[in-house]
């Protein structure tokens, strides 16, 4: 591992509207030594023709899925490939503020912490700011992470030397989650709250699945993803929903945003 080096995990699929934007996210941080890997899941749309320009920068690394597999094994690929300590996440669709890589190093390396998350905010598809804010408990622990999934993916970042190399199951759901789960098992979680990333709800996202398949996605984590038996798995599935009411009373908020806003409103 390269000591001060973020590697940037980014799977794609049929994204060229956003990308671009996503991209230009990253090459606007005010932290430079980082890489970006970019693994595209067979998209059908003009992804490449987006993305092209852009891998004249030595930092953007642009992979390909030999064929459509999902974003756990997109992941995977980009996380066997990744060269740097630090290990952030961003999703083809959403973006960074340009001091996010900076702010959440510093946090990691001033309190020695090797699993962060920073706060996020919400923009609907076309771009258009939400102006709410999500947030976190401060400290989460093993059992805290396996209530809830309480990192955003966009704001996620984990220190390799202590983590190691992560691989997760083939998931299509809730894969970031079953990634959290194994990290959380070598260091607990803590969180930067500030607004350093910047979440696209999509019409299509999991967010909007009906309760039954909300609960099979879950329960496919904990049975699939760490090999748990049905009814622990079913059990935690059922709590994971329960806590999602928790946080959205308690972490989730339009009135917190101008004040978590830091100057940005």
């Amino acid at each position: 591992m390269i000591d001060d080096l973020v590697s940037i995990i980014t799977p794609s699929y049929n994204t060229a509207p956003f990308i671009g934007e996503t991209i230009e996210s990253v090459l606007a941080q005010t932290y430079a030594n980082w890489e970006m890997l970019i693994v595209d899941d067979c998209s059908t749309d003009n992804t490449d023709e987006v993305v092209r320009p852009y891998l004249s920068n030595t930092r953007i690394h642009y992979l390909k899925n030999p064929q459509n597999s999902g974003a756990a094994v997109s992941r995977n690929y980009a996380l066997r490939e990744a060269k740097g300590r630090w290990i952030a996440f961003l999703d083809s669709d959403d973006l960074w503020y340009p001091e996010k890589l900076e702010k959440q190093i510093a946090f990691m390396k001033e309190n020695n912490y090797a699993f962060t998350c920073t706060a996020r905010e919400s923009m609907r598809e076309d771009g258009t700011l939400m102006k709410r804010y999500v947030g976190s408990p401060k400290h989460v622990g093993k059992v805290g992470m396996y209530m809830y999934c309480w990192p955003g993916c966009l704001g996620t970042m984990y220190d390799a030397n202590v983590v190691g190399l992560i691989q997760i199951a083939d998931l299509k759901k809730n894969n970031d989650y079953a990634m959290w789960l194994k990290v959380i098992k070598k260091t607990d979680f803590y969180f930067l709250d500030e607004i350093l990333a910047i979440y696209r709800v999509r019409k299509k996202s999991i967010s909007h699945d009906k309760v039954s398949k909300l609960i099979k996605s879950h329960y496919d984590v904990f049975r699939v993803g760490e090999g748990m038996n049905p009814i622990s798995s079913f059990c935690l599935a059922t709590i994971n929903l329960g806590f999602s009411q928790v946080k959205k009373y308690f972490f989730l908020s339009y009135k917190k945003y101008d004040i978590k806003k830091n100057g940005r409103v």
